[in-house]
């Protein structure tokens, strides 16, 4: 019995070593799969509508098969692409990417920027800037990337002054003058425009602004300059992925010439291509 119980175990261990190596070279194989259509993640406006665009009227010429799919929130799009669920994604800036990275462990890397989307001020209870009374109350995306953007913005617009050198890392411990004695409300980045009815002012991302009908060139108090600005938005793979010749075909596509008009003619300064 005791010789068979061996036996048997060593079976076992093997039989779950074989299986093992099988799953394992599954992944890799998996991993490598360059066939099917590429699956990219994306949050709805601008996003979807511009891969919508080159899905309907770039993909199939260039031999492409693209598959979009929208998601609402700044975190599932990049656990997609890591855990291979999705083969790109497109709905970040690459400090949002560097942050999201170090903080969660994952891989995901920069393909190609193809838009900006200015941050801006909004509000439902006043018409300018200056109008903000004392200890109103901000709104501004809580993530660290988006946060520190906001209050940059606020801070090029005189309304608080941070420590030098700070950057996009910015929080509210950081300023170190608050003439106005602004009180902020940090929020998930979608949950800022649905904010603007209980808060004085609310800083906004571009593509939920255009998501909530608002027009950053005629309705932000103040705007994010287009300039010198390092928050494009971009396609983005799993790190290992980018020579993927899908990949490279969107890329392309994402950074024609086609795509730059149809970015100028829908968006009207809201959506600014980087290329």
């Amino acid at each position: 019995m005791r010789n068979t119980a061996k036996i048997t175990t060593a079976v076992l261990a093997a039989g779950a070593l074989t299986l093992g190596l099988t799953a394992c070279g599954s992944d890799k194989d998996s991993a490598s799969d360059t066939s099917g259509p590429l699956v990219v993640a994306a949050s709805p406006a601008p996003h979807a509508e511009i891969l919508t665009f080159v899905k309907d009227n770039l993909a199939k010429k260039a031999g492409l098969d693209l598959e979009v799919k929208e998601f609402t929130d700044y975190v599932t799009p990049n656990k997609a692409t890591e855990d291979g669920s999705v083969g790109a994604n497109y709905f970040q800036t690459p400090p949002y990417l560097e942050d999201f990275n170090k903080k969660n462990g994952t891989n995901v890397v920069s393909v190609v920027d193809v838009h900006l989307e200015p941050l801006g001020l909004y509000s439902n209870k006043i018409d300018k800037v200056d109008e903000l009374k004392s200890g109103a109350t901000v709104a501004v995306p809580n993530d660290t990337a988006n946060e520190g953007r906001a209050l940059q913005l606020l801070a090029a617009n005189g309304l608080i002054t941070l420590k030098d050198g700070v950057g996009t890392a910015a929080t509210p411990a950081d300023i170190t003058d608050n003439p106005k004695k602004l009180k902020f409300k940090e929020l998930e980045a979608a949950q800022t425009p649905r904010s603007l009815d209980d808060v004085d002012a609310a800083v906004v991302n571009g593509n939920y602004a255009i998501e909530a009908d608002l027009k950053p060139a005629t309705d932000a108090l103040v705007l994010e300059s287009a300039e010198g600005n390092p928050n494009s938005n971009i396609l983005a793979v799993k790190k290992g992925r980018e020579d993927d010749p899908r990949v490279k075909k969107l890329a392309e596509l994402l950074t024609s010439p086609e795509v730059k008009k149809f970015i100028e003619e829908k968006y009207d300064g809201a959506v600014i291509p980087s290329f």
